[in-house]
């Protein structure tokens, strides 16, 4: 064994297939990977009992998390992005013509309101359609990841016993973000949404992240070298799937990875590690943060992640 063996969770994934299949072996500890599913509960358990050593995170989760004195950082390795322009379904039935007739009116939200699907989707709302977020009852399914959170006024839980999907296709919700419905009045708000996701992707860069990965503090502060150890690992990780994806050598392609293909297509790199390449996209979901009162203050790109390891790029 080289060095010590860390509790890890991260999802099974092109990206991460060569850190979980033991291809890729970090040079001063070795992973213990725990399956948890759903992944959604690992990000739970880590926040709330900090009971991983490394953990694959919702990046809106961290953020939170950061804010109420968690005792963990990130490595700035986005696994998993996005684009959530297909997120909000809508009632045809309810009058909503476009995303400005949300004003006035009750949406649902899927699990908690820092989920990050729901904080893109909304800051989708806001930049591209000049939707007024404070002017909308935000309706939740679920609580928050981070108990000590409190969410702004107009926030509000699901009335008891009651479930998303029913009262979207009942309209008592106009529209819901991050919910599965199949119904013959229920269809996505914003038509042809991939497209929309690659074309707000070609004009202003928008490629939302949604996961990375944290670390246990006192392991940071125990091991210098952890932190970039865990960078890389995961970072060439990566490029072997970028390699295999450019080579079109991915069997049984996903939707993940089409969306991976496209991506490569216009920027070349699908999935680029390290601070800077991300440093605008980071940047601006902490400005949504603030506006939409997942956090109080705004905070540095550089005091989310790891010493030693904002110059990595991979």
């Amino acid at each position: 064994m080289s060095g010590p063996q860390l509790k890890t969770v991260t999802r099974t994934q092109g990206n991460n297939a060569a850190v979980k299949n033991g291809t890729v072996k970090p040079k001063t500890f070795e992973f213990d990977f725990v399956e948890v599913e759903p992944l959604i509960a690992g990000f739970r358990r880590m926040v709330r009992a900090s009971e991983f050593d490394i953990c694959e995170m919702a990046i809106t989760t961290y953020i939170c998390a950061k804010a109420h004195g968690k005792k963990i950082t990130a490595v700035a390795t986005p696994l998993v992005r996005a684009f959530h322009h297909g997120a909000i379904l809508v009632n045809a039935k309810a009058g909503i013509k476009t995303p400005k007739d949300l004003e006035g009116k009750k949406v649902g939200v899927n699990r908690g309101y820092t989920v990050t699907t729901g904080v893109w989707a909304r800051a989708i709302l806001q930049e591209e359609h000049g939707v007024d977020l404070s002017k909308i009852t935000w309706v939740l399914s679920g609580d928050e990841h981070v108990a000590e959170y409190v969410p702004p006024a107009n926030v509000v839980p699901i009335e008891a016993g009651k479930k998303m999907e029913d009262l979207l296709i009942s309209g008592e919700l106009v529209a819901a973000i991050g919910v599965d419905v199949k119904h013959p009045d229920i269809q996505p708000l914003i038509p042809n949404a991939l497209e929309a996701g690659l074309k707000a992707l070609r004009e202003r860069g928008h490629y939302p992240i949604n996961h990375l990965v944290v670390i246990k503090d006192e392991l940071l502060e125990q091991h210098p070298d952890l932190a970039a150890d865990v960078f890389n690992a995961f970072a060439e990780s990566k490029r072997l799937y970028v390699e295999k994806l450019k080579a079109g050598q991915i069997d049984k392609m996903t939707d993940v990875d089409e969306v991976h293909k496209h991506v490569l297509d216009i920027t070349g790199e699908p999935l680029p590690y390290g601070v800077e390449p991300n440093r605008k996209v980071i940047e601006n979901l902490i400005d949504h943060a603030l506006t939409q009162g997942i956090i109080k203050q705004k905070v540095k790109v550089e005091d989310l992640f790891a010493k030693g390891t904002t110059g990595l790029v991979g």
